[in-house]
C-alpha cells in the first residue's frame, strides 16, 4: 500500500518559517515525481511546488517564488521549506506522487496523496 505522511506543520507568526516533510512509502521513490498543494477553507486545492524523480528540477506556483523551496532525498523524503510567511498561506497543506517525470499543477494528475498538515499564519 502506498502512504504519504506530512508532518511539520503549525503556528507561525507573518515573516516566520516552517519546515513541511512528506515521508514517502513507495515501491520506487525515485520514479516519481512529488509535489506540495495546499487548501485553505472554501478554496480549491491549489498547487505550491513540484520536484521531478532526480531531484534537479523544480516548479513553483507564482504565489510562493522566492519564499518556497521544495527537495528531496535517496530516504523516501520530500520537504518545503517555507519562509517569509503570509496571512495567505494559511492552509492544509498536502504532499503528493505521480508516476511520471513532469511537473504538473493540476491535482488530478497525482496519484497518491497525503492525509495533509495544518499551516496557521498569524499576523
Amino acid at each position: 500500500q502506498v502512504q504519504l505522511a506530512e508532518s511539520g506543520g503549525g503556528l507561525v507568526q507573518a515573516g516566520g518559517s516552517l519546515r513541511l516533510s512528506c515521508a514517502a512509502s513507495l515501491r520506487t521513490f525515485s520514479t516519481y515525481t512529488m509535489g506540495w498543494f495546499r487548501q485553505a477553507p472554501g478554496k480549491e486545492r491549489e498547487f505550491v511546488a513540484a520536484i521531478s524523480r532526480s531531484g534537479d528540477s523544480t516548479n513553483f506556483a507564482d504565489s510562493v517564488k522566492g519564499r518556497f523551496t521544495i527537495s528531496r532525498d535517496n530516504a523516501k523524503n520530500v520537504y518545503l521549506q517555507m519562509n517569509s510567511l503570509k496571512a495567505e498561506d494559511t492552509a492544509v497543506y498536502y504532499c503528493a506522487a505521480r508516476r511520471y517525470d513532469w511537473m504538473s499543477p493540476r491535482p488530478r494528475e497525482y496519484d497518491y496523496w497525503g492525509q495533509g498538515t495544518q499551516v496557521t499564519v498569524s499576523s
